[in-house]
């Protein structure tokens, strides 16, 4: 794998570092340096997304009838990195990253034109509709029923840990339709209008006080058979092509290498234990190191991926090694932020971040007074939130069940 510049990607690079700077206001900025989480501040994520969209770069991995962009990998490289360096906000990943690609190859023609285009302006804003109390990383085990009635499926049940639920217009989901054979037999992927009757989004309160994440309800909600993915009772095959998707596909090693510069940039200046500044306590160099020498490892591991991308391929079961890599490496950043924030960054003032979500009873100060810099405010949000990482999109317990099995035959 040649990862030189040429000569084309250096002007490609200086394009891109050119646009950003034209186009990302000081406000989309900010909410992308301080993000408290994977999702960005919601109005401006879709303010990012117009932006993006104007210039035809906001699904750059979609194929290029659809809207996506014939970029090499290493073009798909530098537009990752560089937009992390210049602080644009992530776009949630709903629609763009995840369920557009399944609607792309298992959706009709009249779905296609239906939603591709309206997921790129932001007219449909997807969330997922996979979890249930019962059913989380067994995801085979969920039981919110859909019964045919005609024309339609009437839906009954619950999801839980649905992000982004009170924002979305549209919901992907996988329903139970028959309880024969196996448990992965019998499911639906279906997508929901969410402001049908008989939906009630109840909102949870995580860890960092972000409602970012809801319990949805459906009490005999119809939805039409046209809005069925695949075909019927053969949902499961989508939910795996889908979550390739969610689990991998994607360039998460330069953020997370863009996390561990800032860390090393902060450590030269806060104090250490020993006295001296923090960057030369050798305790916490060594596993910074660490956690860089691992961002290089994830770099690589993705350039695969989006080659066999950008080949027509899918991730396949690269997609569960990417996933456990990424977000326990993510984990330890989040605990080397905390620990180079110090004592202030014990303080919980959401006020000074841009989470994700609304922020449950919390009354900021009059004055907008913040205990040390930005950063060290955002520092505890984002090691809350991302104690989740290793759980949510199958736990990485589960996607080493899965790499074994496909990879080592075990």
């Amino acid at each position: 794998m040649d990862l030189s510049w040429s000569e084309a990607d250096s002007a490609f690079r200086d394009e891109v570092r050119q646009f950003l700077a034209d186009r990302l206001t000081p406000e989309i900025r900010r909410a992308g340096r301080l993000m408290t989480s994977v999702y960005s501040d919601h109005e401006a994520s879709l303010a990012w997304q117009a932006v993006l969209h104007e210039r035809g770069w906001a699904a750059p991995a979609w194929p290029v009838e659809y809207g996506g962009c014939d970029w090499t990998l290493t073009q798909h490289y530098i537009f990752s990195r560089e937009s992390q360096l210049a602080g644009a906000p992530s776009l949630s990943p709903m629609g763009i990253r995840m369920v557009a690609h399944a609607i792309i190859k298992f959706g009709t023609t009249a779905q296609k034109d239906f939603y591709l285009p309206r997921i790129l302006t932001g007219e449909v804003f997807f969330c997922q509709g996979y979890s249930e109390p019962e059913a989380g990383s067994d995801l085979a085990a969920l039981t919110m029923a859909a019964v045919h009635d005609g024309d339609h499926l009437v839906c009954t049940g619950s999801k839980i840990w649905t992000t982004h639920a009170t924002e979305a217009n549209w919901m992907f989901a996988l329903v139970r339709t028959s309880r024969t054979g196996k448990k992965q037999q019998g499911i639906t992927f279906l997508l929901i209008d969410m402001t049908s009757p008989g939906i009630e989004i109840r909102p949870l309160v995580m860890t960092s006080g972000e409602e970012v994440q809801s319990q949805v309800f459906f009490d005999e909600v119809r939805v039409p058979k046209a809005n069925v993915l695949g075909t019927i009772d053969d949902g499961w095959t989508v939910a795996k092509y889908l979550l390739e998707f969610e689990r991998g596909g994607d360039a998460t090693a330069p953020a997370l290498q863009v996390m561990a510069e800032n860390i090393a940039a902060v450590a030269a200046e806060q104090p250490g234990p020993g006295g001296g500044v923090l960057i030369d306590d050798a305790a916490f160099s060594r596993k910074l190191a660490d956690a860089r020498i691992r961002t290089e490892v994830l770099e690589i591991l993705e350039h695969r991926v989006l080659a066999a991308l950008a080949g027509g391929g899918h991730p396949g079961a690269a997609s569960s090694m990417l996933k456990v890599i990424s977000t326990e490496l993510s984990q330890t950043l989040t605990e080397l932020a905390m620990e180079a924030a110090g004592p202030r960054g014990r303080a919980y003032q959401p006020h000074a971040a841009c989470p994700g979500g609304p922020i449950a009873e919390f009354e900021p100060p009059a004055d907008g007074y913040v205990t040390g810099e930005p950063w060290q405010a955002v520092a505890p949000l984002r090691y809350f939130n991302d104690r989740a990482g290793s759980i949510y999109a199958g736990s990485n317990e589960i996607q080493r069940n899965i790499l074994a099995k496909a990879e080592l035959g075990l």
